[in-house]
């Protein structure tokens, strides 16, 4: 790929930087040079995406069983970097431990001053370094080797040639980047952080996903914050419950008749639950809105049956499911009251809008 050319801003005599258009070229040069590099960084994780999938799956395979190997006999996987693979290491690290499997990250110089009895012989190790030759992370591994430590190693290139570090590994996994991003006119790690950071995150959930590990279990370790909020049972939000503060109608009951019902609840929602008599399932929905679009068009059709101007067979969700649902069915559809339903489609109740607002997990106008 051809290396992104060097912005420069024009300084000649009585031209403005950025030339005769002023701030607005060089600000368009930014941009430019800034997506050349977003795409170089794609094109990295693409090459990485190749790497994992066709030459090293037997590579990725065996560090992904040593993950659930130590997890499995209550150990700690520990990882370790220096400068930015260390901080690489310290999000793998939290995303491990994030997804059940313990983990904590170690600075590779201060493990040769004491932090070496983190280390117990049923824990594992992943150590990061780009070229592979880092001599505080080297002998780290070496010492972790020596003891028989299951190591997973992150390097440069393609595995066409073997570093230091590499040579420790009981699972040698490569990034398949030769340079980076910003080259040649900038050395700052870029596309072997992001494929480092990526392939962390590849590694922790598919040793997440061989170990069964669920939504349920994530929410347990984020019960709090959005995160925590969108991982609950949509049933634990709801303020408005079917034969508390929501009134069941029959369906077969005027418009008016069903306002009078619904109006001798103190605190109800802005919709009403239309049902079956016989069998109490749902089988419609009348908003607040949809009542002041009728009488705005007729006032006479308050007499009308409520079933022949209810919506029929509205989007619902199950009181299984979870409030990122509920989320995505407000945002996709603008849907601002979701009834909620059993298996057998009788109302639970319903999630208005405002609940998730008061959650902060969506936007006021939503």
């Amino acid at each position: 790929m051809t290396p992104p050319t060097p912005i420069r801003a024009d300084r000649d005599a009585g031209t403005p930087p950025g030339g005769s258009d002023g701030p607005d070229r060089a600000h368009r040069a930014h941009a430019v040079f800034a997506s050349d590099l977003l795409r170089r960084e794609r094109d990295a994780l693409d090459a990485l995406a190749t790497l994992v999938e066709n030459g090293h799956a037997e590579r990725f395979d065996r560090a992904v069983d040593i993950l659930c190997s130590c997890a499995a006999r209550g150990g700690t996987v520990l990882v370790s970097g220096l400068g930015k693979s260390g901080l690489i290491g310290a999000k793998i690290s939290a995303t491990l431990a994030s997804l059940g499997i313990p983990s904590h990250s170690v600075h590779p110089s201060e493990a040769a001053h004491g932090d070496l009895g983190r280390f117990r012989d049923i824990d594992a190790a992943i150590c990061l370094s780009f070229s592979g030759e880092t001599e505080e992370v080297v002998n780290l591994a070496a010492v972790l080797h020596q003891d028989g430590l299951p190591i997973i190693t992150m390097t440069g290139g393609d595995g066409s040639a073997s570093s230091s570090l590499a040579r420790l590994a009981t699972a040698d996994l490569r990034l398949g980047v030769t340079d980076e991003a910003g080259a040649p006119h900038f050395v700052a790690p870029t596309s072997s952080t992001t494929a480092t950071a990526a392939l962390g995150d590849a590694l922790a959930l598919a040793a997440a996903r061989a170990r069964g590990f669920t939504d349920e279990d994530f929410a347990k370790r984020h019960p709090g914050g959005a995160l925590g909020n969108l991982l609950r049972p949509v049933a634990d939000a709801l303020r408005f419950v079917a034969g508390k503060n929501v009134p069941l109608i029959d369906d077969s009951v005027t418009v008016l008749e069903a306002q009078r019902r619904a109006a001798e609840i103190d605190r109800r929602p802005g919709a009403i639950l239309l049902v079956d008599a016989a069998s109490g399932r749902l089988t419609g929905i009348f908003t607040d809105s949809d009542l002041r679009r009728l009488v705005l068009r007729d006032a006479n059709a308050l007499a009308e049956p409520i079933a022949e101007v209810m919506t029929r067979e509205p989007r619902t969700l199950q009181d299984s499911a979870l409030i990122r649902d509920a989320v995505a069915m407000v945002r996709q559809h603008r849907q601002d009251e979701i009834p909620i339903v059993d298996e057998q489609h009788r109302p639970v109740g319903i999630l208005d809008v405002q609940d998730l607002v008061t959650l902060k997990l969506i936007r006021g106008e939503s």
